[in-house]
């Protein structure tokens, strides 16, 4: 069994509930949430918006194989109305967008992956106080 961590965001919607509704679909599709952060509000990361951000972290234990789990938290993502291209790079700039849900893998055991579409640990985490306040508070 694999202990993952995933970091929750939303800004569209009915924020609280589009987070609850993802870690109800990842604790039956990922795998058990043994842990869970508070939830705290945010400013956009990387672009403008009026609308706020509400994020968490959740760990997970898993049976699930990174790629499985990244698959498995976009399946999560579509059903909850995420836009299809929530990040788009032009010029090699990203331009992040509104999203009702977004979920990234953070953490995966102590693994180390660098795929063009997988990279773990997130790399830009140590950036972003809305996802370490939540890790820290949960992690061991």
């Amino acid at each position: 069994m694999s202990k993952v961590y995933l970091g929750l965001g939303s800004n569209l919607g009915n924020k609280g509930e589009n987070i609850h509704k993802a870690i109800t679909l990842i604790g039956e599709r990922v795998g058990l949430v043994v842990r869970q952060s508070s939830l705290i509000s945010s400013e956009p990361w990387g672009f403008q918006s009026p609308n706020s951000f509400l994020n968490a972290v959740v760990c997970c234990e898993t049976e699930l194989t990174p790629r499985q789990v990244l698959q498995t938290t976009q399946q999560i993502e579509r059903e909850l109305g995420k836009r299809k291209i929530h990040a788009t790079k032009r010029k090699g700039i990203i331009n992040y967008q509104d999203r009702p849900i977004d979920i990234d893998i953070l953490l995966y055991d102590d693994l180390i992956v660098d795929e063009p579409d997988l990279k773990i640990p997130h790399p830009l985490m140590q950036q972003r106080d809305f996802v370490m306040i939540p890790l820290n508070e949960i992690k061991d």
